[in-house]
């Protein structure tokens, strides 16, 4: 949405000095909000980034795409039924 900033500067230009004080506010609060979903976006970045686990995790499934290894929503729930299948068998022995 595109806003025209000179209408809205005339609008701020016509309201009472309290309600100025609130959007003064409002504007502090939008630019306090963006500084911090930036710098927890740059935290969450870097936690993600150090992650060895999840960088495994990733490597891993880069590698069986690149083998083939991709499965459709039905292969993977009969996949994962194979293998509880497999798992209750060697809990039962």
């Amino acid at each position: 949405m595109s806003v025209d900033r000179e209408i809205l500067k005339r609008m701020i230009d016509q309201i009472s000095e309290e309600d100025a004080v609130e959007v003064f506010d409002f504007i502090g609060y939008l630019n306090m909000k963006r500084g911090s979903a930036i710098s927890l976006h740059k935290s969450d970045v870097e936690s993600l980034s150090s992650d060895q686990v999840l960088i495994r995790q990733v490597q891993k499934s880069r590698e069986e795409r690149k083998n083939g290894h991709i499965y459709n929503q039905e292969q993977g729930l009969s996949y994962l039924r194979d293998k509880i299948k497999e798992f209750e068998r060697g809990q039962s022995i």
